[in-house]
């Protein structure tokens, strides 16, 4: 499950421009406040099926493999409700993240009646996107997949087909990290099952025949393995990114710093919500960002 970004940092270059509000128009159909947000797009929709898909996977091996045939009525129950929660919480968390608006910028919003407004400065500058014609706040970088400008947008990932940003970063970082500690569960208990296996008759350790019991296993075993690295190297980049409160793409672009520089367990609060409790760790637990101000622009 390779949620590294790569390529999908596809993002218009912000070069600080007048606005010439007359080459924008409003969006004809503005949606309703509260609509959920989804992309469609065929890559991410194909990825987060296949997400889905390989958790299920997971879960039928632990389950119909491993613990109901287990005699150790007590191993079973334990694991089986360690394993269910992680997977509930993790796909949860990427229901969240792939259902959240990730902080998207008012398509269309530079106009006329709309800068009026705002009573900018005599000669103050601002940022235009000509993509989606669109005021673009500080730290702010367009995606070519959502179509939109995101406010601190680290990365547009497929895997939850949706960009990680200001309002969702909390929910995938919860995916990574419940995804790894699944994949890592389901690697120890394939290595105690095979262990059990190899002292007592094969026949009495699976409802399936050996052979079909073995290539279970195996692939289990693969899966999770591929899942403990990728998603452990993205949980460990995306705290690394909240601690220094600078996202992949100014990492990547190596932008100039012209926000104030707060302590880490700020930058962790301003994600997770004020103040620390259990909350941080449940993706139904929507964080307070605070009321800043979505346009803060540069001069």
């Amino acid at each position: 499950m390779m949620l590294i970004p790569t390529h999908h940092f596809r993002d218009i270059e912000r070069k600080p421009e007048y606005l010439q509000p007359e080459k924008c128009t409003p969006p004809p159909y503005p949606g309703p406040v509260g609509t959920m947000w989804f992309i469609r797009d065929g890559c991410g929709i194909a990825c987060a099926i296949v997400t889905w898909f390989l958790v299920l996977y997971a879960e039928f091996v632990v389950l119909f493999v491993m613990l109901l045939p287990s005699r150790d009525y007590v191993y079973s129950i334990i694991n089986g409700v360690i394993f269910n929660v992680l997977a509930f919480l993790a796909l949860a968390s990427h229901c969240r993240a792939m259902l959240t608006d990730p902080g998207a910028v008012p398509k269309g919003n530079a106009t006329k009646e709309f800068i009026e407004s705002l009573q900018l400065k005599p000669g103050q500058v601002v940022y235009k996107c000509p993509k989606c014609c669109s005021i673009k706040p500080d730290r702010a970088h367009h995606c070519s997949v959502c179509k939109r400008c995101i406010r601190k947008m680290d990365h547009h990932c497929p895997w939850v087909n949706n960009c990680v940003g200001e309002n969702n970063q909390k929910y995938f970082v919860l995916f990574t990290m419940y995804i790894a500690l699944i994949s890592l569960h389901a690697l120890i208990m394939v290595g105690f099952h095979f262990l059990h296996c190899f002292e007592d008759d094969w026949t009495k350790c699976s409802s399936f025949s050996p052979p079909t019991t073995v290539i279970l296993l195996i692939l289990l075993c693969f899966e999770a393995l591929l899942f403990l690295i990728f998603t452990s190297v993205m949980f460990g980049t995306q705290v690394h990114s909240i601690c220094t409160d600078e996202t992949g793409i100014e990492q990547l672009k190596k932008e100039e710093r012209r926000w104030a520089k707060k302590t880490k367990w700020m930058n962790m609060k301003a994600v997770f919500g004020h103040p620390f409790s259990l909350g941080w760790a449940s993706p139904f637990a929507t964080p307070d960002h605070g009321k800043a101000d979505p346009y803060q622009y540069v001069v």
